[in-house]
């Protein structure tokens, strides 16, 4: 049902997160397509790594990293789309069942390939907004994993997650509409009247607070 909804247009996001689900509706209204939301998860297996990507791709293992939810994300987004359950709520809820029953009804696939723009429109506690947006890609990488789920490269990943996912204290949900959409949406963003925008940035342009001491 949440990838009908999606595929509608209708935002979707797990977990009553508000600013989720409106960061889709922007990136819907910025590129006219399905946009999905992901838990910025677990990083790449090093065997992955090694052997489908470190020669062939302008990533280090620390820009990567596994975009997942649980089947939220349009059938139109994913490869060899198929149902099947939520294998994490299934240990939970009815680990000795042999066949899942309360925990059907998932869509499981990986993410098509592509060029990606991550981004996400939040609020502090004192009602500030604050955003970032990173423009990447979904690689063509077979995860060998469940749910909604994909490869993911972002130039200097490890240091945006620390510097401003990690620092500025955003939720674990990122908003990933496909296309490189960054330049509207910063815009966007900026008409919003948000002062706080954080994006990826390159080896020579420090974070606030980042040390220039590498050694």
């Amino acid at each position: 049902m949440n990838s009908r909804l999606t595929s509608k247009g209708i935002p979707v996001s797990c977990e009553v997160d508000i600013y989720g689900a409106l960061s889709e509706y922007l990136g819907l209204c910025v590129t006219d397509h399905p946009v999905t939301l992901l838990d910025i998860n677990n990083t790449v297996p090093a065997p992955v790594y090694e052997q489908h990507i470190r020669t062939k791709r302008p990533y280090r293992n620390d820009d990567l990293f596994m975009g997942f939810h649980c089947g939220n994300t349009s059938c139109s987004l994913l490869r060899n789309p198929h149902m099947g359950y939520q294998l994490i709520m299934k240990r939970g809820l009815e680990p000795d069942a042999k066949e899942p029953d309360i925990t059907r009804g998932t869509l499981e696939g990986d993410l098509i390939s592509g060029p990606i723009t991550m981004y996400r429109l939040q609020s502090n506690s004192r009602g500030q907004l604050k955003a970032y947006v990173a423009e990447g890609e979904v690689l063509d990488v077979p995860t060998n994993s469940f749910g909604s789920i994909g490869i993911i490269g972002i130039e200097g990943m490890a240091r945006f997650y620390r510097y401003v996912l990690l620092k500025k204290a955003y939720p674990h949900h990122a908003a990933i509409a496909y296309g490189h959409a960054g330049k509207v949406l910063f815009s966007l963003f900026t008409y919003l009247g948000v002062e706080d925008i954080a994006f990826n940035r390159k080896e020579d342009q420090l974070y606030d607070g980042e040390n220039p001491f590498k050694h």
